[in-house]
């Protein structure tokens, strides 16, 4: 099943700035052969519904290697049925009603 995820990854106890955690788990998913949209307060990926959760698992995995010891994640899901799901289709629907 196709999904569209929002990954908000933080890990804990390790000062303010979180950005090199945030890469590493950037490069993981990035190597899992998703396109990581990174914002604000996450990162967005699509793609089979098994291999987001995998790519998740081997988040936390490198994260705790780096010697963090509490990782916590919260993920936002969404799938279609009516549609192929995708980051893409899903901006340009709101920008179009928007006209922006």
């Amino acid at each position: 099943m196709k999904v569209v995820a929002d990954i908000s990854l933080s890990p804990l106890g390790v000062g303010s700035s979180v950005s090199n955690y945030i890469a590493e788990c950037e490069r993981v998913l990035a190597d899992a052969g998703m396109r990581p949209n990174v914002h604000a307060e996450g990162t967005e990926v699509e793609g089979d519904w098994e291999d987001i959760f995998q790519a998740v698992k081997r988040c936390h995995e490198r994260l705790h290697a780096m010697g963090v010891e509490h990782i916590e994640t919260s993920i936002r899901l969404s799938t279609r049925t009516d549609v192929e799901e995708s980051i893409t289709r899903a901006v340009e629907s709101v920008r179009e009603k928007a006209g922006v």
